[in-house]
């Protein structure tokens, strides 16, 4: 399967869609003066075409009430002045994968202007060779630092000690940013001076394997096209904050550089590499509310993402989805004990949760296999029964090995 992903401004006449004989559905982005209001996600038949009363058709189903709220804040919006943002760092850490990270450097050069230059860092973690550092040396504007220690929350915690901006930025290799992006975190920032840190939509850069189409399918890492603030409180959810995928994806995030020293960076012993590999974003961002502090969600601060193309990765993503929220549940638990009680819950609630989708995938009503749910439902288990305090220990032995 290979869905074609077509960007649509809404204050211009409609498309016509042709689809060739190797697209089997379509992915649409929806803005509406640039900026991104809706996804919509359909299968098609092969060289089908889609005339723009069809469009309108699909697109008032799935962004009608958006589209005219919109046009409401548009007409009460009072001009925001960015003149005090302040100086940005991004991060970029990455290892053994120069395409990539060449591609999202691109991005990042590209929306730089004369009055806001960025200063763009590269965490080369526990690099195997010099591609990386070539890479980055043949670039005008991109610093180069090499952190040796492996494990993502040490190449995190290095671009913290690293960089001189008050705001910071993590955007993953496999991303690139879109051309409103900063606009995006500068009208966050804008609008919520005491935020503390700042998440922003995910959408796919590529839709050319069943394995891409199925995960945005199940949501991907969508988090939707409202604005959203967090707080101590979040009506509705009794759980708040302990279930921290809501707030964003750790492949878009951004920090007041300030907090998170102040909160001790990030917790290396999540997001360890191939034992781990996962939960660090979801403890910081915890950490953050708990903290006091709000957090923000951008659907204008966006970026794309190359999803896992084949099957077996995208089950193993799941089994360490599973994995690494458990772990950070358990360590949750440890450190926090006033959550004590919600915490279990959330374990009570994730479970059924888990059981309840894995019932309705061997009965045809989901759109994951078996096959992946099982494996998020035992990467948490493992998750839940130890795997913290046995990455504590690994950790140990590599802040020796490289002291």
């Amino acid at each position: 399967m290979s869905y074609s992903i077509i960007e649509i401004e809404l204050t211009q006449p409609l498309p016509t869609i042709s689809l060739s004989e190797s697209e089997t559905g379509i992915a649409l982005i929806l803005r509406r003066k640039d900026e991104p209001i809706g996804f919509l996600l359909q299968a098609q038949p092969a060289n089908s075409v889609l005339t723009p009363e069809n469009l309108a058709q699909l697109i008032a189903k799935e962004a009608g009430t958006k589209l005219l709220e919109e046009s409401i804040r548009d007409e009460l919006m009072v001009n925001t002045s960015f003149v005090q943002f302040p100086p940005l760092t991004v991060a970029i850490c990455t290892k053994d994968r120069p395409e990539n990270l060449a591609r999202c450097l691109q991005s990042l050069l590209k929306i730089q202007t004369p009055a806001l230059k960025l200063e763009i860092l590269v965490i080369d973690n526990a690099p195997s060779n010099e591609d990386t550092k070539e890479l980055v040396d043949s670039l005008q504007g991109v610093r180069y630092v090499r952190e040796p220690k492996p494990g993502l929350d040490f190449a995190r915690n290095c671009a913290l000690h690293s960089a001189t901006g008050e705001l910071l930025a993590f955007v993953d290799d496999d991303v690139i940013v879109d051309r409103k992006w900063l606009e995006g975190l500068m009208e966050a920032w804008a609008e919520n001076p005491d935020a503390a840190a700042f998440t922003g939509l995910v959408l796919p850069y590529e839709l050319v394997t069943d394995a891409q189409i199925l995960f945005e399918q199940r949501g991907g890492f969508r988090r939707g096209f409202d604005k959203i603030r967090y707080g101590q409180v979040l009506a509705g959810n009794p759980l708040h904050p302990c279930g921290a995928g809501i707030f964003g994806a750790g492949c878009n995030m951004a920090f007041r550089r300030e907090i998170l020293q102040k909160l001790g960076g990030f917790d290396e012993a999540l997001d360890t590499g191939a034992p781990l590999p996962g939960g660090g974003d979801l403890d910081i961002f915890y950490r953050v509310i708990r903290a006091g502090y709000p957090l923000v969600y951008e659907p204008k601060y966006l970026v794309f993402h190359q999803h896992r193309r084949e099957q077996e990765k995208l089950r193993r993503q799941y089994w360490t989805w599973g994995l690494g929220f458990m772990a950070f549940v358990a360590k949750s638990y440890q450190t926090d004990p006033p959550q004590r009680s919600q915490l279990r819950r959330l374990i009570w609630w994730w479970v059924k949760d888990q059981l309840q989708q894995l019932k309705n995938s061997l009965i045809g009503r989901h759109v994951l296999p078996p096959s992946m749910i099982s494996a998020e439902f035992w990467g948490g288990m493992v998750g839940l029964f130890g795997e913290y305090p046995r990455s504590l220990r690994r950790i140990e032995q590599i802040r020796r090995k490289f002291s």
